[in-house]
C-alpha cells in the first residue's frame, strides 16, 4: 500500500473519513498506467486538513473509491460524486465520504471520484495562507471566473476523468451488480462542472444515464445533446461563486425537452455540501433521492 493511501486508510481508520468495512482499500484506478497527459507529472499527492476539512491535493492518479451498500440492499443504481474544490482540492468529507454513505444506505452503489487537479504548494501551511486570502477576496466580490477555472490544465484533465469514471463503472458493472443503464454522476461547484461535462460530451460507452450538479456549471462551448441525460440541479441564491449558472442549463435542457428539476434556495451560499446550516438547502441530498425515486432510476422495494 502506497503512502498516500496508506494515509487515506488511516484517516479512516481515525473517523476522519469514515468508510464501510468493505470499502477500505477498495480503490479503482480509472486508467491502465499513468492518466493520459499526466505521464511526467512529479507532484506527491497529499490529504491535508485545510480550512477544518480534510481535503486531497495534487492527484496526479485519478481512481474511484467504491462505498458500497450493505450485503442484499443494493437496488442496481451507481452513483458517481465528484467532490469540489476549485481544481486544486476535493473535499472529500463533506462533498464525498458523507454524500456517498448518505446515498449507500438507501441501496445505491457510489463512487467517490477522485480526479485530477492543478498542482499546488506541496507545503500545506502555506497553501492554505493562500486560500484564505483569496477566500476574503471573494467574500468581498472578487470571485474567479468559473469559466476561466474551467479552462486551467487540472480541470481538461479532470473533466476526461469523469468520462473515464462513467466508463469504468460501466465496464465493471457486473463486478458490483449494478445494471450498466442506471450509472449517474453528481458533482459539487468544479465537481459540478466535471459532471455537467460527462452530461454533455458523453459517447455511447460513457453517456451517464442521469446526472446531477450541486452549485455548478456548464463548461463554456458545451452544448446539450438531443438525448442528454436527465438532470438535477440545486443552487442556492446566496451563492457568491454560481447563483446564476444553474438556470441557464435548466433552460437548455428545457429547450431540448429533456428532463429536468431545478431547485434555488434562499440562502446557503456556497460549498455546503452535507454540512448543517439550518436553511432549506441542508436537504437539496433528499430531494435528489426523491428525484432519482420519482424518475424511475432506482428501484424501490414497497
Amino acid at each position: 500500500m502506497n503512502r498516500v493511501k496508506s494515509a487515506w486508510v488511516l484517516l479512516c481508520a481515525l473517523g476522519a473519513l469514515p468508510v464501510l468495512a468493505a470499502e477500505t482499500g477498495a480503490e479503482v484506478p480509472l486508467y491502465a498506467g499513468a492518466a493520459p497527459g499526466s505521464e511526467k507529472a512529479s507532484q506527491a499527492e497529499s490529504g491535508d486538513f485545510l480550512l477544518n476539512e480534510w481535503k486531497a491535493r495534487n492527484v496526479t492518479r485519478p481512481v474511484l473509491i467504491p462505498y458500497l451498500p450493505d450485503a442484499g440492499q443494493a437496488n442496481g443504481t451507481a452513483v458517481i460524486v465528484a467532490p469540489g474544490g476549485g481544481f486544486e482540492f476535493l473535499s472529500m468529507q463533506s462533498e464525498g465520504v458523507q454524500v456517498a454513505r448518505w446515498l449507500a444506505a438507501r441501496g445505491i452503489t457510489v463512487f467517490v471520484l477522485k480526479y485530477r487537479l492543478n498542482q499546488t504548494p506541496a507545503d500545506a501551511a502555506t497553501y492554505e495562507a493562500d486560500l484564505k486570502r483569496r477566500f476574503t477576496a471573494m467574500a468581498a466580490g472578487q470571485p474567479p471566473r468559473a469559466d476561466d477555472l474551467a479552462r486551467t490544465p487540472g480541470a481538461l484533465q479532470a473533466m476526461a476523468d469523469g468520462l473515464a469514471a462513467v466508463r469504468r463503472v460501466r465496464e465493471l458493472a457486473a463486478r458490483w451488480n449494478v445494471a450498466p443503464n442506471r450509472i449517474g454522476i453528481i458533482g459539487f461547484s468544479a465537481g459540478g462542472i466535471v459532471a455537467m461535462n460527462a452530461a454533455t460530451k458523453y459517447d455511447a460507452a460513457n453517456r451517464p444515464d442521469f446526472a446531477g450538479s450541486i452549485y455548478g456549471a456548464l463548461p463554456a462551448g458545451n452544448v446539450v445533446p438531443d438525448d442528454a441525460p436527465p438532470l438535477f440541479l440545486a443552487v442556492s441564491a446566496d451563492d457568491p461563486l454560481l447563483a446564476g449558472a444553474s438556470q441557464p442549463i435548466f433552460e437548455a435542457w428545457r429547450a431540448k425537452k429533456r428532463a429536468v428539476e431545478l431547485h434555488v434556495y434562499e440562502k446557503g451560499g456556497h460549498g455546503y455540501g452535507m454540512n448543517r446550516s439550518g436553511a432549506s438547502s441542508d436537504h437539496w441530498i433528499e430531494e435528489f433521492y426523491w428525484w432519482l425515486e420519482a424518475g424511475g432510476l432506482v428501484k424501490v422495494a414497497h
